[in-house]
């Protein structure tokens, strides 16, 4: 089932023009962006402080001066406030869907369909989404449904900052919204209000026949597409500049066969455009349109550029199966939504001696069936604190996060990073956190004779230590006099842990003395 995103940014006009400056006011001083109507002009937006004042839009300019003294009035922008909302929409295309649109003046539509799950899900997406806009200065609401018309309809009447109907629910929350929610013209709505329609649960209670002769088509229709009875398609945007090809068929498909077939004729057309521009795709997007105008989409990511045709087609069919073409698949595009330079390389022969392994394609393979965050390796950071010493780097990445070349000798992975001390062994496993352990231990630098963990007693046999650790002061006020004393200990029946005492067992200063274990041998 199909899942949308309607993004909504009520006060798009005004926070647009005080990100980008000029003649913007700071942001205390309320702020409207104005229109010509006829002989007058009105407001056409009104930012938050206005709006606190009492200021909306379709009120006159005048109007507002007199109410608000002191209100920065500016002409409204309607082209740049477009080719404005159009590049958040490619921002969202390059780190969401590959399927976005704009969606009037203030909106942006993303379906999501299978997508959600390499976000975190649904509602870590949409509070992704609103979070980060949100920090970047743009209020936004957004709405998941299952249906445009209906995340539509409910972004703008409904999401508080965020709102998602479950699968096949969408009646329930759309019967009580009013009329304006459906995007109806001015007629159809006005001459319905007339009639008291006032809900769309009203409209789907009226006979179908009689409404089409008197209003048209379109109430009908809106209300269909908010339901998901008819075609709503999004078009989606495509960068001018993107590296793309495109079949459309005679006939629709739908065997898997036949899709995947055409999906390795498509991988080779693109790879000739990307060897033409001297250019590896980094990431690709497939969208399929159906006979319905639905779109079904699918995005692959690459650990290195490639334009090895074969090797695409291969990742492009292991998730052939999130493809439903419905009652047929009219037309398939493939685009390399992100490119990278890539230089034709000569094949080393036999007298230049053993190659590292190639594990790019293994790496594309898992990263593609588990997720890219799924796929890392780890890399050592300057720290003395265990869990600060390491971070997560992509798989084939060097150190500072820049993709290994392919020629490059791999080295073989330490256990640990070098920065640790070699003299004092660090275990296989390390917690995430440090958890709380029970103990009892003669103070200051003793071992503990036995401590329980998760619920289990296990009785110390051997241990060594303490191994010191200072708090890195010039980090945090709080870790000028904080110290661990880490122990090697052995149970009974012969596991071994990483243990420590939070504080130098005798100044309450330097820590609240508790006992935790923080890590694992093997």
């Amino acid at each position: 089932m199909a899942r949308v995103i309607s993004l909504y940014l009520p006060l798009w006009p005004t926070e647009r023009l005080r990100r980008q400056g000029g003649e913007a006011p700071p942001a205390g001083v309320p702020l409207v962006v104005a229109a010509r109507e006829g002989g007058r002009r009105v407001v056409a937006a009104a930012d938050a402080a206005a709006r606190a004042l009492g200021l909306r839009a379709g009120m006159t300019v005048a109007q507002a001066q007199a109410q608000v003294p002191g209100l920065a009035v500016l002409p409204v922008t309607p082209e740049a406030d477009r080719a404005g909302l159009t590049r958040l929409a490619l921002w969202l295309r390059q780190r969401v869907a590959p399927v976005v649109a704009v969606d009037g003046a203030c909106g942006i539509i993303l379906d999501v369909t299978g997508a959600a799950h390499l976000h975190g899900g649904e509602a870590a997406l949409l509070d992704g989404l609103v979070g980060r806009l949100a920090l970047s200065g743009v209020t936004a609401r957004a709405a998941l449904a299952d249906t445009r018309g209906a995340a539509h309809a409910l972004a703008r009447f409904v999401a508080d900052p965020v709102f998602i109907v479950p699968p096949g629910e969408v009646m329930a929350h759309l019967a009580p919204l009013p009329l304006a929610a459906l995007r109806l013209g001015v007629d159809p709505a006005a001459g319905l209000d007339a009639l008291g329609v006032a809900t769309v649960g009203d409209l789907a209670a009226l006979p179908r026949a009689p409404l089409t002769r008197r209003f048209g088509p379109e109430p009908c229709l809106r209300l269909d597409q908010a339901l998901g009875l008819a075609a709503d398609p999004v078009d989606p945007l495509r960068p001018e500049d993107q590296v793309a090809a495109r079949r459309l068929f005679a006939e629709p498909i739908a065997a898997p066969e036949t899709i995947a077939r055409h999906m390795g004729k498509l991988a080779a057309v693109l790879c000739e455009a990307l060897a033409a521009r001297g250019l590896g795709a980094r990431r690709l997007d497939l969208v399929c349109t159906r006979s319905d105008g639905q779109a079904q989409a699918l995005r692959i990511g690459l650990a290195r550029p490639s334009r090895d045709a074969a090797h695409l087609t291969r990742l492009l069919g292991a998730r052939i199966e999130r493809i439903d073409p419905g009652f047929g698949i009219e037309s398939m595009a493939l685009a390399a939504s992100r490119a990278e330079p890539l230089a034709a390389g000569q094949v080393a022969d036999a007298l230049a001696g053993a190659q590292a392994p190639d594990l790019a394609g293994l790496v594309d393979t898992l990263a593609n069936r588990v997720g890219p965050a799924g796929v890392y390796r780890m890399a050592a950071v300057a720290s003395d604190v265990p869990e600060r010493s390491v971070r997560r780097i992509p798989a084939l990445a060097d150190g500072g996060g820049v993709p290994r070349p392919a020629h490059r000798p791999v080295p073989r992975p330490a256990p640990w990073p070098a920065s640790w001390p070699a003299h004092w062994p660090r275990p296989a496993r390390l917690l995430p956190h440090p958890e709380r352990i029970e103990t009892l231990a003669l103070l200051p630098d003793h071992p503990p004779a036995w401590f329980i963990w998760r619920g289990r007693r296990h009785p110390v046999t051997r241990a060594d230590g303490p191994e010191r650790i200072f708090g890195e002061w010039w980090k945090r006020d709080a870790e000028l006099a904080a110290v661990r004393d880490y122990f090697r200990v052995e149970d009974d029946s012969g596991a071994r842990f990483w243990i420590f005492r939070a504080g130098d067992g005798e100044d309450a200063a330097t820590g609240p003395q508790g006992w935790f274990l923080h890590g694992l041998f093997g």
